[in-house]
Formats: structure tokens, sequence, C-alpha cells
């Protein structure tokens, strides 16, 4: 399995009180999945992806990816995260090459890496204009293009999304989806929108809050026909809202 979670346990101590983020959390993901986490505020979905991307270590149990325990961030993994994290006076080609920068590679092989992933997320001819000349759809594409520019091997994106109008939110997802299966990435998706979730994941992880846990890990049997206004759309994204409703708090085996 190319990623295992193991009763992993993530507690923190808050004005005084204990709280705990993650609760025993078990997961394995496969190489080239989709994995949405799906919850309220407060279920540790975001702890949970910071402990994959390495930026947190969990108290107990084990976060591994490809065999390995994670430790700290890894050069091979990029994170995408809702502010966009541009630089304001590099331009758009500079702001892609920064990660190639730092892994030293020629600068022709940069500017052709930009081109190229610029292209990809449909920014071609925005090179040489700055993030403040960028609508914030247009700075998210150029954040996941930079990401992509470094090929990693997994991305973690962590609510990328939720800054932005609605039309231009279904239009990124739509981006990120046929990029996904372009690119074959590994990609954690952290979210609590459903519907989001359920146009984009090959599984959806279901968590809830106090303590942060999975309720239930959901195969979204849509392939890639993924019409918002469909049939089997909509049923899967009803099955998903039956699960928040649901009073058990253990774990369930749930079938769509």
């Amino acid at each position: 399995m190319y990623i295992e979670i193991k009763d992993a346990c993530k507690n923190y101590v808050q004005e005084g009180k204990k709280f705990t983020a993650l609760d025993h959390v078990s997961l394995d993901i496969e190489k080239g999945e989709f994995i949405c986490l799906l919850g309220p505020s407060g279920c540790g979905k975001s702890t949970l992806l910071n402990a994959l991307a390495g930026f947190e270590k969990v108290n107990s149990g084990s976060v591994k990816i490809d065999g390995k325990e994670v430790t700290a961030p890894s050069i091979n993994n990029i994170t995408i995260f809702q502010n966009y994290g541009l630089l304001p006076w590099r331009n758009v080609q500079k702001n892609v090459e920064l990660g190639l920068e730092s892994k030293k590679v020629p600068k022709s092989e940069r500017a052709a890496a930009a081109k190229k992933y610029l292209e990809l997320v449909g920014l071609s001819g925005y090179e040489k204009r700055y993030p403040r000349q960028l609508s914030g759809g247009q700075q998210q594409r150029v954040a996941i293009a930079r990401g992509l520019a470094v090929d990693p091997d997994i991305i973690f994106m962590d609510e990328p999304f939720g800054a932005l109008d609605a039309i231009t939110r279904m239009k990124l997802q739509e981006d990120i989806l046929r990029i996904s299966r372009e690119e074959k990435k590994t990609i954690i998706f952290v979210t609590h929108d459903i519907e989001e979730a359920v146009f984009l994941a090959d599984r959806i992880v279901v968590m809830m809050a106090d303590p942060g846990r999975i309720k239930s890990v959901v195969k979204v049997p849509l392939g890639d026909n993924r019409d918002r206004t469909g049939e089997n759309f909509l049923y899967v994204r009803d099955r998903i809202f039956d699960l928040f409703n649901m009073k058990s708090d253990s774990y369930i085996e749930y079938y769509i």
C-alpha cells in the first residue's frame, strides 16, 4: 500500500484542556487515488493532511508513505493551500519556476516547464503578469502550476477553492479533476463541501468531530462521469449527506 495510516492519534492542549484532533485513525491509500477528506470544522481533516504532509507529528500510531515513516515535509510532495502563497514581486512564470530553482534545474528547462504547466491550467499568455493583476481563481491556477512543475509524487490540497466564488470554484474543480487524470497524481484533498467531494473523489473519507475520527470511507462509483445534475451524482450526494445524519458514533461500513 502506498500510504498507510495506522491508529494515528493527535492531541492538543487548548486553554488548559486536552483536545483530541485525531482519535485512532486508520486509512490505506493507493498510488494514483484522488481522496477527499470530508467533514465539519474540528473533525481533524486538516490535522490528518498536515500529518501526511509532514507538517505535524502524531502523538501515537504511524503515518507512512511508500513504506517510510513521515517525519518531515518531503521535496517529493507539495501542498496547495487556500491562500495561494504566490510571491508578489515575481511574475507568473517566475512564481511557477520557484520550486525548480530550489532543485537547481537549468534556466531553459525551468522556462519550458513553466510554459507546459501554465498551458495545462489555462494560463498561456499570462507569464509576465504579476499576482496583483490576477483574479483569485487565476492565482490559484498559478499555485497549481507551480506545484505540478516540480513533478510531485503526491499533491496535498487544503480547501484550495474555499475562498473563491461558486462559478470559479466549479471551473477549478473541473480543471483539477482533468489534471489528476492526465498527470496520474495521488491527490489528498480537504473539503467540507459534499458536492465538491462527490465531483472529485475516487473515495471519500467521511470524518466526524469530538473527537476527530473516520466515520466511513465511501467509494464513489461514478468513474469519469461527474455530471452534477445527473441522477447518479445526486444519489451519491444524498447518500453521503445521510451519513452525517446517522446517529452512530462508531465506524460505519457504507456501500453505494
